[in-house]
């Protein structure tokens, strides 16, 4: 790999931070600030930032449920090509770790499988527990991925509707347990029932979060628990309660009012000051590569569009624990001709896409 040397506008992908410079690329794909001797440029007068982050995809799924590892390698390549350098796979059947040496991959944070009750999640995506079990098997996720993920509520056959998964007592040993080994827990949470109990357990993150009240958005807001509330899936409820029929009628009706309001509620979240980011639910019924859809989504529901590429780029980075643009990081970077901040839309449209210094686009 030839070293290469970019100059334009650096961002670090936070609402504001921005400097005129230029940076290189050694020929072992990491960010050096000190000129490089015989670097190609590669981009001049654009606008650089670190690489996007997908807080919310299923590399490994699809619309059937789990697919072969090559399929899910071509999941990956399209999250890349978008510009979604970084992606936090919330939960796949499939072990995708043999594709972490493919150099067009993005990097991927796990949380494992999927920890639901039996009959109350997809079929052939979590691993079925009974409540008393719940905790051993956070433990053992948790040793494994840096994150642990819960199905919080789902449909209950026997009350017609959405329903907690869990026992409070045993949120709380689970959620100790994945923390005791340093690990950070998130759940799916489509409801308004679940989330007391998870949020008071110590829970790091909520995923959907349509259910949210004007009193758990303030618990969230209090502890510092994140919401990634993933809105073009959000979009598929009206799709949800028309396949419940006159079966689960309570079911229906009770989706389409969250999606009746899930944009006041998401953007109430926001004003209360819980921290948001950006994540498409990709797999199963969202394509990948949507990652600026998502973006523009959070715009239009209130975090305006510098946070919202915040909340895709820089702070997401923070909060998984990734750099940015900073000497010796891997090369994850994306050039594009105006300034994202300001436009969401150019980033559907990159100059380059680098991914530990291998040339994905052009």
């Amino acid at each position: 790999m030839s070293a290469l040397h970019l100059r334009g506008v650096l961002l670090d992908g936070t609402a504001e931070g921005e400097r005129t410079g230029e940076l290189w690329v050694t020929s072992d794909g990491r960010i050096s600030l000190d000129p490089v001797p015989d670097a190609r440029t590669v981009a001049d007068g654009s606008w650089i930032l670190p690489g996007l982050v997908d807080a919310h995809c299923h590399v490994g799924i699809g619309p059937e449920g789990a697919v072969d590892l090559e399929t899910a390698r071509e999941q990956g390549h399209t999250d890349a090509a978008a510009g979604a350098l970084l992606v936090r796979d919330c939960g796949s059947p499939v072990d995708t770790r043999p594709l972490d040496d493919d150099p067009r991959m993005p990097e991927i944070v796990r949380a494992g499988r999927h920890l639901a009750r039996p009959k109350r999640y997809i079929r052939g995506l979590p691993i079925d527990l009974e409540p008393d079990e719940l905790p051993a098997a956070v433990a053992e996720q948790a040793r494994a991925n840096p994150w642990v993920k819960l199905v919080g509520d789902w449909i209950d056959r026997g009350e017609g509707d959405l329903a907690p998964l869990w026992p409070d007592d045993v949120l709380r040993a689970a959620i100790d347990a994945a923390h005791a080994e340093g690990a950070r827990v998130t759940a799916h949470v489509f409801g308004e029932d679940a989330l007391p109990g998870l949020i008071g357990a110590g829970i790091d993150g909520i995923e959907h979060g349509t259910g949210l009240t004007d009193t758990t958005i303030a618990m969230m807001a209090e502890r510092g628990t994140v919401l990634v509330p993933t809105l073009i899936n959000v979009e598929n409820f009206p799709e949800f309660a028309d396949a419940a029929g006159d079966k689960f009628p309570r079911y229906g009706t009770h989706m389409r009012e969250l999606y009746a309001r899930a944009p006041a509620t998401i953007a109430a979240a926001i004003e209360a000051g819980v921290p948001v980011f950006a994540g498409t639910d990709a797999g199963g019924g969202i394509v990948h590569g949507r990652i600026v859809d998502e973006i523009a989504a959070l715009a239009r529901v209130g975090l305006g569009s510098a946070r919202a590429l915040a909340a895709a780029c820089g702070d997401a980075r923070a909060w998984l624990r990734r750099p940015g643009l900073v000497d010796g990081a891997p090369a994850d970077l994306i050039a594009v001709a105006d300034d994202p901040r300001v436009d969401p839309d150019t980033l559907r449209a990159p100059a380059l896409v680098l991914r530990a210094g291998t040339r994905l686009l052009p």
